[in-house]
């Protein structure tokens, strides 16, 4: 495959092409998921091939084919169109520069997923579902389990060649109990399928299904008897699987550089930032914010994006202040800037594009106790149940599953349903007056963050540990 890969990559750079790079991508994904003790889904999918990217005058030209013996017809082709791009050129492209690279990077995994029997991993998605029918009256229960392995090779006209094998896995539990008037569910390690990170069948194993199915069954009941989250201006804690949708969705999409220069608005808008906000306050002193693709288990860790730069750590937002955007080559030369390496595909028919990595807000120095010693009434609201965010993200709603009331700096045990807040985005991050330390952080995964036309898929991940906000509308009531 190399040698192949380096004569295409010499037939264009006799046609004189400004750069170009081919890139193959061999995915395998497998699907396990279970409903009321019975198998929902299994299946297990392979999706292998290449894309070629040439530029040429300033224009880029993309083709993707499966045929892996009309490689050099396929790279005339992205030749043909990155000519054809030429008529309808604005600016000229220009490219970053960047090292040329030999390397190979691998996920550190325990366990290969694909070694587990499926037998194996149903068991445990039953066992989960069986505990939480044993401590609670439940309409429905639900487990999922994802596993992903991802073999790439990069190789450029500049000299780069770059070989990368990339493991997920992830999981999850649901409960959901109903009556005839309501419906309320509780999930574990978070909702929406659970929790990802690049790691091998041991990250499964770690989340302790079964631990933590008998406490979500009680609380899904629980909540069918609860009041309604009251609506006002409270202080609030966010647990840290919704902070990172919050970050994933106030901070994260708007940093992206193609974003702010309007070339991508498809799915989710625009920014709300433009080129010259770099010391913008976005935040308090307490939010410190980092785009990190070297940090362990997050989805967003690779050893190179997909312009062939090596996975790199970047300041967001020190003390509050802005410091940098998410960039791809071609973006980061519009800032006189090198790329920090966020340039990504969903797979081997995309060009890439600008994504997170796992954009952190970094841990503080309290303890939950002192963030919820400094509240005189309010909540500590988890596990994200839906999210709305305007196109520029700037006004935001986000539901949650469950709030916990706090009075006179203790939790008082009561729960609230249907927590809702709403804020916009530099007030809220403003507002934050306290992030819990070290031993409260964690890393989400986000395997389905959406982007692009066509759509592409990225996988991203999200450190966060418990914060305290300060004056936040709750509730969907009219709040003065």
């Amino acid at each position: 495959m190399k040698e192949k890969i380096l004569k295409v990559l010499e037939v264009l750079k006799k046609h004189r092409v400004d750069y170009a790079d081919i890139r193959v991508n061999d995915i395998m994904e497998e699907k396990i998921s279970t409903e009321n003790l019975k198998v929902r889904n299994l299946s297990t999918s392979r999706s292998r091939g290449y894309g070629i990217r040439v530029y040429l005058d300033g224009s880029m030209g993309f083709a993707a084919s499966q045929d892996f013996d009309k490689m050099e017809e396929t790279a005339l082709k992205a030749l043909e169109i990155a000519k054809a791009s030429r008529l309808i050129q604005h600016r000229p492209i220009q490219l970053a520069p960047k090292e040329v690279v030999i390397d190979h990077y691998e996920t550190p995994i325990k366990i290969d997923p694909f070694t587990i029997s499926k037998k194996e991993k149903l068991d445990l998605l039953f066992e989960a579902e069986r505990e939480m029918r044993r401590h609670a009256e439940l309409f429905r229960t639900l487990g999922s389990m994802d596993f992903r392995k991802e073999e790439k090779i990069f190789a450029d006209t500049e000299g780069s060649f770059i070989t990368q094998k990339l493991y997920e896995s992830g999981c999850g539990i649901e409960a959901i109990a109903a009556n005839e008037n309501d419906m309320q569910s509780r999930s574990y390690p978070n909702s929406f399928r659970g929790n990802f990170g690049t790691s091998g069948y041991e990250y499964i194993l770690e989340q302790k299904l079964v631990e933590n199915a008998g406490d979500i069954a009680k609380e899904a009941a629980a909540l069918l008897e609860a009041e309604e989250c009251p609506s006002g201006v409270f202080d609030i804690i966010i647990d840290g699987s919704q902070l990172a949708l919050q970050i994933h969705e106030s901070i994260g999409h708007p940093i992206e550089l193609d974003r702010v220069f309007g070339s991508e608005a498809d799915f989710a808008g625009t920014s709300f930032l433009s080129p010259d906000m770099i010391g913008f306050k976005y935040g308090s002193e307490y939010v410190n914010v980092v785009a990190d693709a070297t940090v362990p288990l997050g989805l967003g860790t690779f050893g190179y994006d997909d312009d062939g730069v090596k996975a790199q750590r970047t300041e967001i937002i020190t003390k509050g202040i802005f410091k940098n955007f998410l960039t791809s080559r071609e973006t980061a030369s519009l800032l006189n800037q090198p790329s920090n390496g966020t340039n990504r595909a969903d797979g081997w028919g995309r060009a890439p594009i600008v994504r997170m990595t796992n954009i952190n807000l970094l841990p503080g120095d309290k303890e939950l106790d002192e963030l919820i010693a400094g509240i005189d009434y309010g909540f500590f609201f988890k596990t994200n149940k839906s999210w709305s965010i305007d196109d520029k993200r700037l006004n935001f709603q986000f539901g949650c599953e469950i709030a916990y009331e706090i009075k006179d700096g203790k939790l008082t045990g009561k729960i609230f349903k249907n927590p809702i807040y709403t804020g916009i985005t530099p007030e809220f991050w403003a507002s934050c007056d306290g992030v819990c330390n070290e031993k409260y952080w964690k890393m989400y995964g986000t395997p389905n963050c959406g982007k692009g036309q066509p759509l592409q898929i990225a996988h991203v991940g999200h450190g966060a540990a418990p914060a305290r906000f300060r004056n936040i509308k709750v509730g969907v009531a009219d709040v003065k």
